[in-house]
C-alpha cells in the first residue's frame, strides 16, 4: 500500500512539474451554507452565513488549462450551534480559461475542526465547481458551489443523513 501511495505521489508531482506557469495567492469568501437532510428534519434548518479564507497555487499547463489545489478554512453547516460545521478543506479544481473567465470543477476533502464532537464524521468529501473573473492581473472575484458527497453525521445518528451545501462569493489576490 505504501509503495502504491508513493508511486501516485511521485506521478502527481511529476505531472505538476510539467506546469509552464505557477501562480499563488490568497482568497476570502462569504459562505451561504446549509445542511440537506434526508428525510426532511422536524426542526428548523436555517442557513448559516460564514466565511472562508485560504491560499492557493495555480499550475498552468497551457493558456487554457490549469489545476489549482487550495488549503481553506470554511465555516459551514446550519445556523444553530449544533448544526455548525467548520472545516479545513482541500479543494483541487481542474480549470478551463477563456479570456478573463475561468471555470473550475473538482473534488474537495473536508476535515472537521469545530467544537461540537458527538454525532459528526471527522472526514468528508464534496464536489466543487465555480467561476472566476480576473478583474486585473492581480485581483479576481469568484462564485463557487460545493455539495457534500458523504453524510456528515456518523453511523450512530440513525436513519438521518445530512450533507453540506455551500455557495461562496469571494475575492482573491494573486501574489
Amino acid at each position: 500500500m505504501r509503495k502504491n501511495l508513493l508511486l501516485i505521489a511521485l506521478l502527481f508531482t511529476g505531472f505538476l512539474m510539467q506546469a509552464q506557469n505557477v501562480t499563488s495567492g490568497v482568497r476570502a469568501a462569504l459562505n451561504i451554507s446549509n445542511l440537506d437532510f434526508d428525510p426532511d428534519p422536524t426542526f428548523s434548518n436555517t442557513h448559516r452565513n460564514g466565511v472562508a479564507v485560504g491560499a492557493f497555487v495555480d499550475y498552468a499547463f497551457s493558456e487554457k488549462l490549469s489545476i489549482m489545489p487550495e488549503l481553506v478554512f470554511s465555516a459551514e453547516g446550519g445556523k444553530e450551534r449544533e448544526l455548525r460545521a467548520n472545516y479545513i478543506q482541500l479543494p483541487i479544481t481542474l480549470r478551463f480559461h477563456v479570456g478573463n473567465l475561468s471555470i473550475g470543477v473538482g473534488p474537495q476533502a473536508n476535515l472537521k475542526i469545530w467544537d461540537y464532537e458527538d454525532g459528526y464524521e471527522t472526514f468528508t468529501f464534496s464536489g466543487v465547481g465555480g467561476l472566476q473573473y480576473d478583474v486585473c492581473e492581480f485581483f479576481f472575484i469568484d462564485a463557487r458551489y460545493s455539495y457534500g458527497f458523504t453524510d456528515i453525521l456518523d453511523d450512530t445518528s440513525g436513519d438521518i443523513e445530512a450533507k453540506n451545501s455551500t455557495i461562496q462569493l469571494g475575492i482573491g489576490l494573486k501574489i
